[in-house]
C-alpha cells in the first residue's frame, strides 16, 4: 500500500471504528496524529494504547463547537473528517441531532480547516447518497433522491465541500463509504452495524434477525480497503483527482443470506454449534435501499486504488478479531 509519512494529520471521530483504525495506521507510518472526539459514539478503549506514542494527541471536543474545531485544526496539514452520527434508523428517529452534527459540525470543520490553511480536507461521505437510484453499479455522478435524513446530511456535506473549494480554494476529497466492516466495529447498541451484530449473536447462539427476505445486497468493504483510500486521497498529487467524490468499496455485492452463511461457516471453525443457529426474518427497515454495488473505476483511474480485501478475506480477518476479543 502507498504510504504517507512525516505529516501532521487531524482525524475527527478518531476514537470511532474507522477513525481509530486510521489513527493506528498513520502513527505506524511515522506521522503526527491528532484525534478530536467527543466520545458520543467513539470509545476510549479504541485509542488508549496510542497514548504512549509521543506523536499522538487527543483533544476531547465536539465538532458542533467552532472554537474546538479551530483548536483542533491548528498546525495541521491534512484533515480526515470521520466524525458524524451514523445510522439511517437513528436519523429517522432523531433527524434534528443528525442534522446538527452531520451538517453544522461539518461546516464548522470546513471553516476551521480553511482558516488554518489546511492542505487538504478528506471526509467520510456515504453510499446512502445514491438514494432511490436503481442503477447498478453505482457511479459517482448518478444519484437519486435521498431516502433518509442521514442520506440528506451526507449529500449536503458533498455540496458544502464543493462550495468551499470553489469559494475559498480549500481542496477536498469525499469518500463514499459502502458498508465498512472490520476490527473494532462495535457489535452493541441499538444502531450496531449488521456484521458485528450478527457475529455477536451467533457467538452467543442467538438467532440473528434479518430485515426482509435476506435478498437485499450490499457492497461490504473491509476496513483496510478504506484505510488505503484515505492514504491515497492524502498522497495524490494529481490535480484532476481533487475536489470530487469517490466510491470506497470492493466492487462486489453480497446478499444478507450469503453474508449469514459465510459468517456461520467461518465462526463454526471456532465453535461447530454455530453452524446450526437458526436465522429469523422480519419486515424491511424504513429508508433501506434494496441493492448497493459500487463502481470503483474512478478511484482506480484517478487515485490508483487497488483494494486488497474481498468480502471473504475481510470476513476471515474480522471474525478472527471478534472471536479473539469478544467471544463469550
Amino acid at each position: 500500500m502507498k504510504q504517507i509519512k512525516n505529516k501532521t494529520i487531524l482525524i475527527t471521530g478518531g476514537a470511532g471504528f474507522i477513525g481509530s483504525n486510521l489513527c493506528e495506521h498513520l502513527l505506524k507510518s511515522e506521522n503526527k496524529v491528532r484525534c478530536l472526539d467527543n466520545f458520543s459514539t467513539g470509545k476510549m478503549e479504541n485509542i488508549a494504547h496510542l497514548f504512549a506514542n509521543p506523536n499522538f494527541e487527543l483533544i476531547g471536543g465536539d465538532i458542533r463547537n467552532p472554537d474546538e474545531c479551530a483548536k483542533a485544526c491548528k498546525n495541521i496539514e491534512y484533515v480526515l473528517h470521520q466524525a458524524a452520527l451514523g445510522s439511517v434508523p437513528r436519523s429517522i428517529i432523531d433527524p434534528a441531532t443528525s442534522t446538527d452534527v452531520n451538517i453544522s459540525g461539518f461546516v464548522n470543520m470546513l471553516v476551521a480547516a480553511k482558516d488554518a490553511k489546511v492542505k487538504r480536507f478528506i471526509y467520510a461521505a456515504s453510499s446512502s447518497t445514491y438514494g432511490d437510484s436503481v442503477a447498478l453499479p453505482k457511479v459517482e455522478d448518478t444519484i437519486g433522491k435521498p431516502l433518509s435524513p442521514y442520506a440528506i446530511t451526507k449529500y449536503v456535506n458533498e455540496l458544502y465541500a464543493d462550495i468551499f473549494y470553489r469559494t475559498y480554494g480549500l481542496d477536498t476529497i469525499g469518500l463514499r463509504y459502502f458498508n465498512v466492516f472490520g476490527r473494532k466495529q462495535d457489535p452493541n447498541g441499538a444502531y450496531a452495524a449488521v456484521i458485528p451484530k450478527f457475529v455477536m449473536q451467533l457467538m452467543q447462539h442467538e438467532s440473528p434477525l434479518i430485515n426482509g427476505d435476506g435478498e437485499y445486497s450490499r457492497d461490504y468493504t473491509y476496513i483496510d480497503n478504506v484505510i488505503q483510500m484515505n492514504v491515497l486521497a492524502m498522497a495524490t498529487e494529481n490535480q484532476e483527482a481533487l475536489n470530487t467524490v469517490y466510491n470506497t468499496a470492493y466492487g462486489e455485492r453480497t446478499t444478507l443470506n450469503e453474508l449469514m452463511a459465510a459468517l456461520k461457516s467461518q465462526l463454526a471453525v471456532f465453535d461447530p454449534a454455530i453452524a446450526e443457529v437458526k436465522t429469523t426474518y422480519g419486515p424491511n427497515r424504513a429508508g433501506d435501499i434494496p441493492h448497493s454495488l459500487a463502481s470503483i473505476d474512478k478511484a482506480k483511474i484517478l487515485l490508483g486504488y487497488d483494494p486488497k480485501f474481498s468480502i471473504q478475506q475481510g470476513l476471515e480477518e474480522a471474525v478472527g478479531w471478534y472471536w479473539e476479543n469478544l467471544a463469550p
